[in-house]
């Protein structure tokens, strides 16, 4: 299929916290969307081995060459030089598990990698208010993202974290919490996409009294990729 940028294509440049790191949130994003949320319609989701919280199957990849297309001028925006694209992960994703059956780590933000120059996208594909996505600190460390460095310092905190009393009860993440201060939310709003570095904390959105369907016409139907920028 051939995506193609909508007319009224629009990006919003914002940075997050006291870190600063870039957000880059463009409405508008393809000319018809309907074809990808039909296109996602008909086909098998699955579930994960990851600590996503649903479904998935991959996305068009047509949608590769697309983002690539679109991204590349705005590279500099997050520090970073154009080259190649690489995917580790281009999917349609619906959220569907149930608050009470998360595991710690779902119950908290999470970073996709310790790599500032990885980029995450989501695309969001459903109409409705299912949540968008949140951005935080982790109020011991101060943490907003986490490299190599903080690795270590990081995850030794949330794991005493976890056995402490302030431990997160069962359910998503939503807003500020005694171990974590949200810093910034973006809406999901039907064809826009949020553009962020890998390594920040986020959370989807997702409201503990009414879990999306595994529907992707009703649900919280969106594609998320993961791109590493390699020398062309």
């Amino acid at each position: 299929m051939i995506l193609r940028p909508h007319p009224r294509q629009r990006i919003d440049r914002q940075s997050l916290g006291a870190e600063g790191a870039p957000l880059l949130v463009i409405d508008n994003l393809v000319s018809d969307p309907e074809r990808l949320v039909r296109r996602a319609a008909a086909r098998h989701f699955v579930g994960q081995q990851s600590m996503f919280p649903g479904i998935r199957t991959p996305a068009p990849l047509s949608y590769q060459g697309f983002l690539q297309q679109l991204l590349t001028p705005l590279l500099p925006e997050f520090g970073m030089t154009p080259g190649r694209f690489a995917y580790p992960m281009a999917h349609y994703s619906l959220v569907t598990q149930a608050p009470g059956t998360l595991a710690f780590l779902q119950r908290v933000p999470h970073i996709d990698s310790v790599s500032a120059n990885g980029l995450a996208t989501v695309h969001y594909l459903f109409r409705g208010d299912w949540g968008g996505t949140a951005f935080y600190r982790h109020r011991r460390t101060g943490f907003e993202s986490i490299d190599e460095a903080r690795r270590e310092e990081y995850f030794h905190c949330l794991e005493d974290e976890s056995r402490g009393e302030h431990a997160p009860p069962g359910g998503y993440i939503g807003g500020d919490t005694e171990l974590f201060e949200r810093i910034g939310q973006v809406e999901g709003v039907f064809n826009r996409m949020v553009v962020y570095r890998r390594n920040s904390l986020h959370s989807g959105d997702i409201d503990n009294e009414r879990v999306p369907p595994p529907d992707p016409i009703t649900g919280r139907l969106s594609i998320n990729t993961f791109i590493d920028v390699l020398p062309g």
